[in-house]
């Protein structure tokens, strides 16, 4: 009797896990660092917008959850997660192999060089160790960026690091800053497309080393959330194949 009982208490735990499991779905938190044109960012009305937010609302509806974005700064992001705050992090997070440790990853959703980006009238064609000496370099705080510029630049230039990309645009303007490293279609939407020619593009975009550039930006979830990854990684298949990812990309970068 105490056997049978056991293992009928047993499978009515599994079975209230399960469906705290999936009651889980019904509501999916996910984290956020706001501003990041035109990834994620408010509009003038307040609303939040940006390929991610229009991406992960449409995952969310096909999955059938509803979605709740959470606004963090990134480098409590991951510790947010990991502490419940959210359900998952989508924030054009690059998948590499240090993060890895730390999360589960989707599917990558897309892919997306670097660049360096200065001032017209700074007289350089490329990025090296010659040429950004005596520089004073801006990156994003516990980025991928800022882990590059460090290992690669900061026995030769001075580095900077911001919470946002928004406090690197104001001390370019306010010419603290010499030249700044970001992910591409940020520096393009803040610094490029919103000034009267006073920035520029300096050198090529950079996908490469794989250790620092990693495989695209995915979503990130806790290491146990296997389930939940694969209904977003099964959700961003079929939106591909629906054209609805190529629809809300045109939006954002234009036509592929």
């Amino acid at each position: 009797m105490k056997k049978l009982l056991s293992v009928s208490l047993i499978g009515l735990t599994v079975a209230a896990a399960s469906t705290a499991q999936a009651r889980d779905y019904d509501h999916v938190r996910i984290g956020v660092d706001v501003p990041y044109v035109p990834m994620e960012y408010r509009t003038a009305e307040g609303d939040l917008t940006g390929f991610d937010i229009d991406l992960g609302n449409a995952m969310c509806e096909q999955i059938g959850v509803t979605c709740e974005w959470i606004e963090q700064e990134w480098d409590g992001i991951i510790p947010g997660l990991l502490s419940r705050n959210y359900d998952a992090v989508m924030s054009s997070m690059t998948i590499n192999d240090e993060r890895r440790q730390q999360v589960l990853f989707s599917d990558p959703y897309i892919t997306m060089p670097s660049a360096w980006f200065a001032a017209s009238d700074l007289d350089i064609d490329e990025a090296n160790e010659e040429t950004l000496e005596g520089l004073t370099i801006g990156v994003q705080r516990g980025t991928l960026q800022d882990n590059y510029v460090t290992d690669k630049y900061s026995s030769v230039a001075n580095i900077s690091r911001y919470s946002t990309a928004d406090d690197m645009v104001l001390d370019m303007d306010a010419q603290r800053l010499d030249i700044v490293f970001l992910d591409f279609p940020i520096g393009q939407s803040t610094l490029v497309e919103n000034d009267n020619g006073d920035y520029t593009i300096v050198g090529e975009q950079i996908t490469e080393p794989k250790e620092y550039f990693g495989d695209g930006f995915g979503i990130a979830f806790r290491q146990r959330d296997e389930a939940l990854a694969e209904k977003f990684n099964e959700a961003l298949a079929t939106l591909k194949e629906d054209g609805t990812y190529d629809e809300i990309y045109a939006r954002y970068f234009g036509e592929k």
